[in-house]
């Protein structure tokens, strides 16, 4: 019986998918974004073993305050590192009619996240950059390869929101919002795209593990900022 490592359980949640919705953090994370706010759910080793039908029957519980749009959101660390438990759980979800939300940034592609993607109704795809270099650079992973998950999201027809965490002077320029954009236009799946405030809440979760926050000198971005590039979304 496949079994899952949890990190964490939110039990009503409105900023991870449409609704209101459970979000289940899943342990371990095969990127290392300079940015990341959880440096405690990289590691494998650690969080709250699980199988789908236990995590379900929590889940299960909420499902009256759900309404139409809202659901279970699993996120992470990296739900695609724990692909068949996702998949396992998000069956049980369908079956109870409950909406299945998958926050990843797309950056493990197998027959194993094929098959959980038939069960997926929604996706928050994480495009951390738009380039390779800065992809490579901030992340340690690809940025073709996210591109490459987004095709299948497309060729899935599952609803995608693309979201990006929004750091001064790497993510916040004319040249990202050009390249998101266009993003946007070419794949139909995509429903909106979402910028996510830099914060630095996570230093101290850096300072108990031992671990050198790498933007411990990039401002937060302001509300202000966040406003200003949803703004231009709207430009023509």
């Amino acid at each position: 019986m496949v079994k899952g490592k949890v990190h964490s359980f939110q039990s009503l949640g409105t900023l991870d998918g449409p609704g209101l919705r459970c979000v289940v953090f899943m342990q371990g994370c095969n990127l290392r974004c300079a940015y990341c706010h959880n440096p405690d759910t990289w590691n494998m080793d650690g969080g709250t073993i699980f199988s789908p039908e236990k995590l379900f029957e929590k889940i299960k519980k909420f499902k009256n305050y759900f309404g139409k749009e809202g659901g279970v959101t699993v996120s992470g660390g990296e739900a695609l590192l724990q692909s068949d438990f996702v998949k396992e759980l998000f069956v049980l979800c369908k079956i109870e009619g409950i909406s299945t939300c998958l926050d990843t940034s797309g950056s493990i592609i197998n027959d194993s996240v094929k098959e959980l993607l038939r069960y997926t109704d929604i996706c928050l795809l994480d495009i951390k950059m738009t380039n390779k270099e800065d992809y490579k650079k901030y992340t340690k992973g690809s940025f073709l390869k996210t591109m490459e998950f987004l095709k299948l999201l497309q060729e899935r027809n599952i609803r995608t929101i693309i979201r990006q965490v929004t750091v001064k002077g790497i993510t916040d320029g004319e040249e990202n919002i050009k390249k998101l954009l266009e993003i946007k236009k070419n794949f139909s799946c995509v429903e909106k795209i979402e910028f996510l405030p830099f914060r630095k809440l996570c230093s101290e979760k850096y300072k108990k593990l031992g671990i050198p926050f790498p933007m411990e000198d990039i401002p937060e971005t302001t509300e202000e900022k966040i406003l200003e590039l949803n703004k231009k979304l709207t430009e023509d």
